[in-house]
């Protein structure tokens, strides 16, 4: 069952701010990786993750092709880490879109001024801690 917690949102809520900004790995179709850093990653609900695409690049790329992802968040000062396992939803209009923008920080939107990013929402299926399985969807 997946159920991310009040103390992964709360991490993640800050983690730009603190300089420890989420890191999302991909892959393309042919299974060539990417990795790159997301300072809007956020817990949307109790099942899903959510970010904000404004690079228009290889991760955007990648995720059109291929809709699996890892996400990992790791604060050593903090002591905190997790590695969440999942599936993208890109929302390029809606209401979700929307939400995710509205929750999005005011850093990162700054950077996408005519607000042409596409909101990322990951379904998780696995979060893992210190390489052992904590959540894990049915």
């Amino acid at each position: 069952m997946i159920e991310l917690t009040d103390e992964m949102r709360d991490a993640l809520a800050v983690a730009l701010a603190q300089g420890v900004p989420m890191t999302v790995a991909t892959a393309s179709k042919a299974g060539v990786p990417d990795i790159a850093y997301k300072g809007s990653a956020l817990v949307w609900d109790t099942e899903h993750l959510a970010f904000w695409e404004r690079s228009h690049g290889q991760t955007l790329r990648n995720l059109q092709e291929n809709p699996n992802v890892c996400l990992l968040y790791a604060n050593f000062q903090a002591r905190a880490s997790w590695k969440f396992f999942g599936v993208v939803q890109l929302l390029a209009d809606g209401p979700v879109r929307e939400g995710i923008m509205a929750r999005t920080p005011e850093l990162e939107l700054q950077r996408d001024p005519e607000r042409t990013g596409v909101a990322v929402l990951v379904r998780v299926d696995r979060v893992l801690q210190r390489g052992q399985v904590v959540m894990e969807r049915d």
